[in-house]
């Protein structure tokens, strides 16, 4: 059987002129990087996008270490809509080198569903999360300069929260010191800091969120990096670098346009993450395939109860974007895993665990039902899967109301997510779904998080530390009380434990830190034992990489 990069260098795809014809641009709409990838300009974008498509949501159950097969289903349908005559446009993520040499591989699809070209996209594609590294560290340079500069602005080092960055598992940059040095212009001035992963940068989900140039300046302008030792923050924007951040991120905006292995277009742009951040593409990108297509596709980080909830109560709150209507990816095998099947153990991949395990699916299309969405359950096919059980979860389904189709996209392509395409079509022609978010705006800050706790993740409660309960008082002093927020929590569960799957019922989330991201507009409650940089597993996908002696990449994923 041939691997992903093997089915991707033998595609028969066309240039990117020929892909971008298809939705009325011409190669002098385009900034070309080589043949096969694009940015399209906004002004392109504001002048010559004018539909409003009905936008389609993909999001999963929570994930399993059996594969969900979440972005497989996200092309493939993609692929399938046009393999029904539908003008569809995608709008996908941008993978992080982090998880491509880690644990989790890139976020190209597999098999006949993926994003060409995949190699390139995993890895450097157009540099959009160096810029973002670049003008994060250079924010962060900036600032430690200033402190070296007799202080002009009164921080207390001691109070900085502006951390470095880079895209790469690192654990052991999670909590450094600084300013080592024999004085302070050898070394700088000494006091603790740290490294996250370039997706969990503010700067990730401020690049998601813009809508214009104007609109990236006044949020990072807002970016809170310090406070003074009268206890009050410190900005971006007067530090009088956000010029120069600017001129970094001037490409980096624009996004990126590639298709998948049938020709279809999509726009690849942004990439924070939805256990750390908020785990969605681009408002730009998103809203140019709906711009573009009578149809369109996009995918949110993880599962509902991360990039779904995420989605909903960040970006659709922020942008005005309204979906039309939600698909929940599971896989027999993950389901059975939730219902206590054990990977080492192939006879516990028993119906009765496919019975047990499909609490999690009720609970992530319970989820998107409460923001008023009309959902469909795509089962993602594996070979090895047994009729019965199928038919298990399509009566389940049923049973729920919920709509069930069965989607064979990976050994297929488009034609195996015909029926899924033609699903979705159907359910986009019934009544047009009004968005009822998970909060009000003018909930306090506690009560949106236990608002998410309690609906979403199904919690009995809220506990949160001293320093958390500190902080949030002062966010409210500072007049941030009124953002909404943007939970970090391991993606392996429900709750804040990664070890607990299914839905887990008597637990309460335990919120241990409160950051601000008030360029991004959004509050950040920690919890659990979440990292906002992730470590390298035993044994990372980075060791099973290679480069051959005539340039051929081999063993990327």
């Amino acid at each position: 059987m041939q691997t992903d990069i093997e089915i991707a260098e033998s595609a028969k795809v066309r240039n990117i002129t020929e892909i971008a014809a298809q939705i009325g641009l011409s190669s002098e709409d385009l900034e070309q990087y080589g043949k096969y990838i694009a940015k399209v300009p906004l002004d392109v974008l504001n002048k010559k996008g004018t539909k409003k498509g009905k936008l389609v949501l993909v999001t999963a159950v929570t994930p399993t270490p059996a594969g969900e097969g979440k972005t497989v289903t996200t092309i493939s349908l993609i692929q399938g809509l046009a393999k029904i005559g539908k003008k569809v446009v995608g709008a996908l993520r941008e993978p992080s080198m982090g998880p491509t040499f880690g644990v989790k591989g890139g976020a190209t699809g597999g098999g006949m569903s993926q994003v060409y070209p995949m190699w390139k996209i995993d890895l450097e594609f157009t540099g959009d999360i160096h810029a973002v590294s670049a003008a994060h560290n250079l924010l962060s340079a900036v600032l430690e300069n200033n402190l070296v500069r007799d202080n002009p602005l009164n921080i207390d080092p001691s109070r900085i929260v502006w951390k470095k960055t880079m895209d790469m598992n690192a654990r052991e940059l999670r909590h450094i010191v600084v300013g080592l040095g024999d004085s302070k212009l050898n070394g700088g001035v000494t006091h603790e800091s740290g490294f996250l992963i370039t997706s969990a940068s503010e700067i990730s989900a401020i690049l998601a969120l813009s809508t214009d140039y104007a609109d990236l300046r006044k949020r990072l302008e807002s970016i809170v990096v310090a406070y003074t030792y009268d206890k009050k923050p410190v900005t971006a924007g007067q530090l009088g670098c956000v010029g120069s951040m600017m001129v970094i991120l001037r490409d980096a905006l624009m996004p990126n346009l590639v298709q998948t292995l049938e020709g279809q277009p999509v726009f690849i742009h942004g990439f924070p993450f939805a256990n750390i951040a908020h785990g969605n593409n681009s408002v730009i990108a998103t809203k140019a395939a709906m711009a573009f297509g009578d149809y369109a596709v996009t995918e949110a980080g993880f599962a509902a109860d991360l990039g779904g909830e995420k989605f909903m109560d960040i970006v659709c709150r922020q942008s005005g974007i309204r979906p039309s209507a939600v698909v929940v990816v599971a896989s027999i095998r993950a389901l059975m895993m939730h219902g206590g099947a054990d990977l080492k153990n192939p006879e516990s991949f028993t119906a009765d665990a496919l019975a047990k395990g499909m609490a999690n699916l009720d609970k992530h299309v319970a989820n998107m039902k409460g923001y008023g969405m009309p959902v469909v359950v795509s089962i993602n096919h594996f070979y090895t899967d047994d009729p019965e059980h199928i038919a298990m979860v399509r009566s389940h389904c049923k049973d729920i109301g919920a709509e069930c189709v069965m989607s064979d996209g990976f050994l297929k392509g488009g034609e195996g997510a015909v029926e899924l395409a033609q699903k979705v079509v159907e359910v986009l022609e019934g009544p047009k779904p009004e968005l009822q978010f998970c909060y009000e705006d003018g909930l306090s800050v506690k009560q949106k998080i236990e608002s998410v706790a309690t609906k979403i993740y199904g919690a009995d409660g809220v506990d949160y530390s001293p320093a958390a309960e500190k902080t949030i008082a002062q966010l409210v002093d500072q007049g941030y009380g009124g953002l909404p927020v943007c939970i970090a929590k391991t993606q392996y569960s429900l709750s804040d434990n990664a070890e607990l799957k299914g839905a887990p019922k008597g637990w309460r989330l335990n919120v241990r830190e409160v950051n601000l991201s008030a360029g991004a507009g959004f509050i950040v409650p920690v919890c659990g034992s979440i990292m906002l940089m992730p470590g390298l597993a035993k044994e990372p996908a980075a060791l099973k990489i290679e480069l051959t002696d005539d340039g051929k990449i081999v063993g990327l994923k």
